[in-house]
């Protein structure tokens, strides 16, 4: 038998390497890549027991009233969406039924501002509020996308309450000149970009509501024009001086504006005020997503939500985030 050659040991040793190489492959799969920790996980959970406890309380109240079925029934809707949306990537159990306030526990902490089982629609939009300010107890410690949907779903629930005859005035707003302005120079780049959209559109809406104003007749939905008005050239200006401060040049308003539909009367002036205001909180929702002014954005956020629905809008669930829900 004639010896193997050096070519025919190479052969012979590049098969059994091969085979060696499938049989670990087979043997042994591949373990899959780790995924990385979810940085926002505490504060999920955290947020996710507390809509249990609220979606508890709207039960309670169902079960009590069951009258006011539609009413409450619109309301809950919204805070099943909240859910889903402060889930993120958390396997989680459907909030759609009754039963979805059994998964607080599953969480693994109470709500911490949960009180007593809600009966009465008042007690029920006391429990929006105390939902709403632990939303914004957690804005600072939030992920950019995180402390989005915080303050929408804060802005929600606010409107929720007043939607139950909670009227009670939220906490001050902190002023953008005075709690951001020592900080102003060191505004990244996105921040600064979101402060201009902002600043861009509070400049849209005093020449909005300007028109508003023309088209209702003396008394309350004036005033109420008025009071509009008034805010946001008081929040444009707080904005055009943060970012001079910072060293930026402020976005200048329009000659004009291009109104979304004709304004006639009365009515459509109302549905231009609703208008304005709901594009508002798009607005601050991508506000709420910077490092400096989430407080201020988030505020600003709730602020329009509300007027929003005074003027007679349909609020979706998560107000600013309407279009990427």
């Amino acid at each position: 038998m004639p010896a193997p050659t050096r070519r025919t040991l190479l052969a012979l040793g590049a098969l059994t390497g091969l085979q060696l190489l499938c049989g670990c492959t087979d043997d042994h799969p591949a373990a899959p890549k780790p995924t990385a920790a979810d940085p926002d996980r505490p504060l999920r959970l955290r947020q996710l027991a507390a809509t249990d406890a609220l979606l508890a309380d709207y039960d309670a109240v169902l079960a009590a009233a069951p009258a006011d079925a539609d009413r409450l029934g619109t309301l809950r809707e919204d805070v099943a969406r909240h859910r889903e949306a402060l889930a993120g990537t958390l396997p989680s159990p459907s909030a759609a039924g009754p039963s979805a306030s059994g998964s607080a526990s599953a969480s693994g902490s109470a709500s911490p501002t949960a009180g007593p089982t809600a009966r009465t629609a008042a007690e029920l939009a006391a429990a929006e509020q105390r939902t709403a300010a632990l939303r914004l107890a957690d804005l600072a410690a939030a992920s950019p996308e995180l402390a989005r949907t915080l303050a929408s779903v804060a802005a929600s629930d606010a409107a929720h309450a007043a939607a139950l005859g909670n009227t009670t005035a939220p906490a001050p707003s902190p002023s953008p000149s005075a709690s951001a302005s020592a900080s102003a120079g060191a505004l990244p780049a996105a921040d600064t970009a979101a402060l201009q959209a902002a600043l861009a559109a509070e400049h849209a809406a005093v020449y909005g509501y300007g028109v508003v104003g023309a088209f209702l007749p003396t008394g309350p939905q004036r005033e109420d024009a008025r009071s509009g008005y008034s805010a946001h050239q008081a929040r444009r200006d707080a904005w055009q001086r943060l970012l001079a401060a910072g060293g930026a040049s402020p976005t200048a308003a329009a000659p004009g504006y291009r109104l979304p539909f004709a304004v006639k009367d009365p009515a459509t002036a109302a549905q231009l005020a609703a208008h304005l205001e709901t594009q508002l909180t798009a607005a601050y929702a991508d506000l709420a997503a910077t490092t400096a002014l989430r407080e201020q954005a988030a505020a600003a956020l709730r602020e329009a939500a509300l007027r929003a629905a005074h003027w007679g809008a349909d609020l979706p669930a998560l107000p600013g985030l309407a279009a990427a829900s």
